[in-house]
């Protein structure tokens, strides 16, 4: 059986999708989407992938805690210590400008290296960005590491969710892809947990940063183990970059690799539904840069782009921001020790991230989009209630603070990331997602930065009950133009939806 390296050895470069002008539906009429597999075969292709939202998200948790232990004069261990909000804004969101690099990265290198590849390369960062942070001698060192680790971020969270969509089985697509976020949201909780633990250390902000490093290694080797994505190499074959029977054979070879020995007899008809659909839509000529913006894949970018930017500036990381602060008016305890109440957060999101995986396949995506935006909304005009009538009532704050969080994890959180994976052409994917990434982690930033000076001049009342008018307009763009994609495969949804 050929191995993950030797198939990427076969076609050189990988290619994206592509908008179709006559749309039919070959695997819709005659054929159904269900898929054999054996479950603990599509176990590994889904987890090495998944590791790199764990890191995404072990980064954020680690780093409120790192923030508290290198700001003391007594627990950094450096003489640095005494560092302006400026280098402590750099810290803390230095991985987020990385991120912002990796996707427009992405944009570029996703087209010869492959979803296989990318995730390599991004273990590779992961791994160097944190050996780096966690050892830095000085502050500039300290600051790069943080730009390499949020550099891995950005190819991680572009190429994880195309590698999944494209290697998965469709009947459990929604769910692998919707877990991928249970990781991420997981990673924040070990976070937590580690910035938690170390934080009394002296010099514990490296060793929350150095916890990562092994699992930069695991998922290095995994993704090395792992098999290229069959339709990448059969679409590679196609546009005349490799042997076709021989990527057809190496095809084959890769779905059983991944499916498991259930599927090994329905390998070659799945391998030849793709084919055909690929043949079909004459994928053969290389994306231009243009055609992102035409037909099909416009389309598929408003759908994909909105999502996210709405995922971001219906004020996630604002709410987030002010969770400490809402918990102590209402007298928690835990509030006293901000690392507890991040625990506190994570668990809860961590417990609704899981009930969203459990349903999206069987409720569909659009159910759990408009029922969790309509709580964010609700939430969020109660969070506003609470700054500018209700002050004597922070038992309001606090509902409205884990309605929040857990309507997030049931719909924006997973299902962003979902349908960024699903609904773009395969001969466009690999472009159409990095823009998809790089409007998620631009929009962050925004909300991020913005969010103090616009909370200075409107008051914070005013400003969540902003926010809660952006949940509004995002709830109307999903009724009206987000599809649902449920129990459909990929080529399906190409066929039919868009």
């Amino acid at each position: 059986m050929a191995s993950g390296a030797n198939s990427d050895r076969l076609l050189a470069r990988d290619v994206t999708s592509s908008e179709i002008e006559n749309p039919r539906q070959p695997l819709i009429n005659g054929v159904t989407s269900s898929e054999s597999y054996s479950a603990t075969a599509a176990i590994l292709p889904f987890f090495f992938p998944a590791l790199g939202g764990l890191l995404y998200g072990y980064d954020i948790g680690a780093t409120s805690g790192a923030k508290i232990s290198l700001q003391s004069s007594s627990l950094s261990g450096t003489t640095w210590y005494n560092l302006s909000s400026l280098e402590i804004g750099l810290v803390v969101s230095g991985s987020l400008y990385g991120a912002l690099i990796g996707s427009a990265l992405a944009f570029t290198i996703a087209d010869f290296l492959g979803r296989r590849r990318e995730l390599l390369l991004s273990a590779v960062l992961y791994f160097v960005g944190a050996l780096l942070t966690a050892l830095a001698p000085n502050f500039p060192v300290m600051v790069i590491g943080r730009f390499v680790y949020g550099t891995g971020i950005g190819l991680a969270m572009h190429a994880a969710p195309m590698y999944i969509a494209e290697t998965c089985p469709t009947q459990i697509r929604g769910r692998l892809i919707s877990l991928k976020e249970f990781f991420i949201v997981f990673g924040m909780l070990l976070g937590y947990i580690s910035g938690s633990i170390y934080v009394d250390l002296i010099g514990g902000w490296r060793y929350m940063y150095a916890t990562s490093a092994p699992i930069c290694l695991i998922m290095g080797i995994g993704m090395w183990w792992l098999p290229p994505s069959p339709r990448w190499l059969l679409l590679c074959a196609i546009q005349g970059k490799g042997s076709l029977p021989h990527a057809k054979e190496v095809g084959i070879t890769c779905l059983c690799r991944l499916r498991g020995v259930a599927f090994s007899s329905s390998a070659s008809e799945q391998v030849d539904l793709i084919l055909d659909e690929l043949s079909y839509v004459d994928q053969e000529k290389q994306a231009a840069f243009s055609e992102i913006f035409r037909g099909k894949c416009l389309k598929a970018l408003i759908i994909g782009a909105g999502l996210v930017f709405f995922q971001q500036v219906t004020g996630q990381p604002s709410v987030l921001y002010y969770a400490a602060t809402i918990l102590q008016s209402a007298g928690f305890s835990a509030a006293s020790d901000a690392t507890r109440v991040s625990i506190l957060l994570g668990l809860l999101k961590l417990i609704m991230t899981g009930v969203a995986v459990l349903v999206v396949d069987r409720l569909g995506r659009r159910p759990l989009l408009i029922g969790g935006v309509s709580g964010i909304a609700i939430s969020l005009f109660l969070l506003s209630s609470y700054y500018t009538l209700l002050n004597s009532l922070p038992s309001v704050a606090v509902i409205a603070l884990l309605l929040y969080v857990g309507c997030y994890q049931l719909s924006f959180g997973p299902i962003g990331w979902l349908m960024i994976s699903e609904i773009f052409p395969l001969r466009l994917r690999g472009r159409g997602l990095s823009i998809a990434v790089l409007v998620n982690f631009a929009s962050n930033a925004l909300v991020t930065f913005a969010f103090s000076p616009l909370e200075t001049l409107v008051g914070t009342g005013v400003l969540f009950a902003g926010f809660g008018v952006i949940a509004i307009s995002s709830l109307l763009f999903i009724f009206f133009i987000v599809p649902e994609t449920k129990g459909l495969t990929l080529e399906e949804i190409e066929a039919k939806i868009l």
